[in-house]
């Protein structure tokens, strides 16, 4: 393969590549176990030769079983294409709109293996968040992404392209589903069967909406949680000197050791991945490595008494790490940590998103393909009983993590852990999610991971945006914000400035920052203008995190503070998907799945191309408009203090926004007395 040209030219059938099978050197996808029987085998090959004309599907047959036997998946690694895939400038797509140009610059860079966590597997992060479910399906739809006009949609079902369908101009010109399965079967046993099947994916986030910008994007999110839970838990705004003890540094939470430095902390992280660490230490995100404890809590002694900026990588299992700090504390009376955290995928416990402290790696890699049920009842076992009570042992009660792993308590509480809040209602741990205690405030006041790529591929574009980013925060800023809005716009604009000077892109050209309605709407018209003079030289792709103030529905996360029985209903994330759509955006996506697990959480997401003419402006206006305030009017209606104050500026601001205001129940005893029999 050796263009773009030909990767978009449909399945290579003639003739078929060479197998090269699975790559040495590369990261790859645990060994799933969907334990198929086996009429549900031959379901899963069936389905998979579907997509090849008789006349290959003779050889195909044997080597897609094979992978089926071997991986729990037919991943088509003979389709895996052989140059480089990576987020090229849109001009060089063969396509017919730019819109199309602008979805295959994202997918590939979602697929670029300096980007994805495993790229032969499709899996861009969170250990499980695909792209596609097979190669097959990536040829087909690059193939029909450069046949489509402007009057087509591209419809996409879990990673499957159903096709192209007539639409007219003004609708979304791809339209994605990831695991959509009706409720009563969405569980994570059944999930493992559908997806060896391969007729459902996880998406995640961001993997299969094509919207990952890398770990930029955790890295901002966790440089806002450790800021905000430093102001919450410590009092104090400078964390110079303070540490902060986390695992995982492998997809997105590699991001948490860039994290550290950026705040100015010690960040000691531990992993149990070796090639992740080493990976993470070459990319310049980790200062140093160790895998000796001895060495590291001496180091960490020494960084904290010369308030030092550090991130140390702890080769070694997180739960040997909090029991080491545990016996400090025990022994000398030290308290070596100030703010406690995890990263790791826990809503995927049992493929490889959780390792018993008691077995290596390796170990561990190999039981959970010899032997899942044995795993699993190891992981339920030590999780259940050591891990967690050695992670909260110095009583820290921080239970926040910017990422997948925000279902540690819940996942915690499911293996047997000791975490219930007494007198609490379900969604309620001794440990509270980082939501419930920090980013619930920022979304109730409309702030979220608001981000865009520019297309050429080009660094003074993003440079570009950067400034003009900057200068509109400081606008808002100057025309009057009240100082709880104040604080986030300034804490962006920190970011902004050392987003660059820590040379944070990995792939696309991309940037991200948390603002409100206000301040993404004025982003937005100032990069179009830019496209439009020609100071940006190509399209820029605006999207978000599906872990946004509208984008997602998720009890034990991002609806985690809301307390008037909704937070398991579905009903924004749905109607911000629909409201998107019929807005202006150029694709949708909604999933199930994605953060805290399968089953556990519906989220959309978003992208809009600007390319510098006045209906990309009138699109923008539109949908990011409504793209925040449906989420801060839900939380507005929940009883939320602040979302009420942002919802009744912006109807202040808006005469077209009408919301019907909740009034509050005055005499709390009310309640009581008319309850009483």
């Amino acid at each position: 393969m050796s263009s773009l040209q030909e990767l978009c030219s449909g399945l290579p059938l003639h003739p078929l590549p060479e197998n090269r099978g699975r790559r040495p050197g590369v990261p790859h996808a645990p060994v799933r176990t969907p334990g198929l029987s086996p009429e549900e085998e031959q379901l899963a090959l069936r389905n998979a030769l579907r997509y090849f004309p008789p006349g290959a599907q003779e050889l195909l047959a044997p080597e897609f079983a094979q992978e089926l036997r071997l991986y729990g998946h037919i991943y088509m690694y003979r389709l895996c294409p052989s140059m480089e895939l990576k987020a090229y400038p849109l001009d060089q797509y063969p396509c017919r709109t730019k819109a199309a140009a602008a979805i295959m610059h994202m997918i590939m860079n979602n697929l670029d293996p300096a980007v994805a966590q495993f790229p032969q597997e499709l899996v861009t992060y969170g250990g499980n968040g695909q792209v596609f479910s097979n190669w097959a399906q990536f040829w087909l739809t690059m193939s029909y992404l450069s046949k489509m006009t402007e009057e087509q949609t591209l419809v996409m079902y879990s990673g499957h392209p159903l096709g192209l369908f007539p639409s007219s101009p003004g609708a979304p010109r791809l339209v994605i589903t990831n695991g959509m399965v009706i409720p009563n079967y969405s569980s994570r046993t059944e999930y493992e069967k559908l997806f060896a099947l391969g007729v459902t994916m996880y998406g995640q986030m961001t993997a299969g909406s094509y919207c990952y910008i890398g770990p930029q994007g955790i890295v901002h999110g966790t440089v806002l949680t450790v800021l905000n839970a430093g102001r919450r838990y410590l009092g104090v705004e400078d964390l110079a000197g303070k540490v902060f003890v986390t695992s995982g540094l492998g997809g997105m939470s590699g991001a948490q050791a860039k994290a550290a430095v950026i705040v100015g902390c010690i960040g000691v992280i531990a992993e149990v991945d070796k090639a992740a660490l080493v990976k993470r230490h070459q990319q310049g995100w980790l200062m140093e490595v160790t895998d000796s404890l001895d060495h590291c809590i001496a180091r960490l002694r020494v960084a904290r008494k010369n308030k030092e900026v550090l991130s140390l990588g702890y080769h070694g299992n997180v739960v040997d790490l909090w029991e080491r700090l545990v016996h400090e504390l025990d022994t000398t009376g030290e308290l070596l940590v100030d703010l406690g955290s995890d990263q790791t995928s826990c809503h995927n416990p049992f493929n490889g998103g959780y390792y018993p402290v008691q077995l290596s790696f390796s170990e561990a890699q190999s039981l959970m393909a010899s032997n899942p049920a044995a795993f699993k009842r190891l992981v339920q076992e030590r999780w259940g009983g050591r891990s967690l009570g050695a992670a909260t042992g110095p009583g820290l009660g921080l239970g926040w993590a910017a990422g997948p792993g925000l279902s540690l308590a819940p996942g915690s509480h499911k293996a047997g852990s000791d975490v219930e809040k007494k007198g609490a209602g379900k969604m309620e741990f001794r440990y509270p999610s980082y939501v419930q205690h920090i980013m619930g405030d920022i979304f109730s006041q409309g702030f979220g991971p608001f981000r865009w790529v520019c297309t050429s591929g080009d660094p003074q574009d993003l440079a570009v945006t950067d400034r003009l980013a900057t200068s509109v925060l400081e606008r808002v800023i100057a025309d009057g914000v009240k100082e709880s809005v104040k604080l986030q716009y300034l804490d962006n604009i920190r970011w902004i400035r050392e987003a660059a000077k820590h040379q944070l892109v990995v792939g696309s050209q991309a940037r991200i920052l948390y603002s409100d309605q206000k301040g993404r709407v004025a982003i937005a018209v100032a990069i179009n203008q830019a496209i439009a003079s020609g100071t940006i030289k190509a399209p820029v792709v605006l999207s978000r995190d599906h872990h946004d103030v509208s984008g997602t529905d998720s009890p034990f996360r991002e609806t985690s503070n809301i307390h008037d029985g909704s937070a398991f209903c579905a009903d924004m994330a749905v109607q911000n998907f629909v409201g998107d759509a019929c807005r202006g955006a150029t694709w949708v996506a909604l999933h199930n799945g994605g953060g805290v697990g399968w089953g556990e959480v519906i989220n959309g997401g978003f992208g809009l191309v600007l390319d510098g003419t006045p209906e990309a402006e009138e699109k923008a206006r539109m949908m990011l408009s409504w793209d925040v305030s449906n989420g801060v009017a839900r939380r507005c209606w929940s009883g939320n203090s602040k979302a009420y104050d942002i919802i009744c500026q912006t109807m202040r601001e808006n005469s077209g926004l009408v919301v019907t205001l909740p009034h509050q129940v005055a005499d709390e005893h009310l309640l009581q007395r008319a309850l009483q029999p």
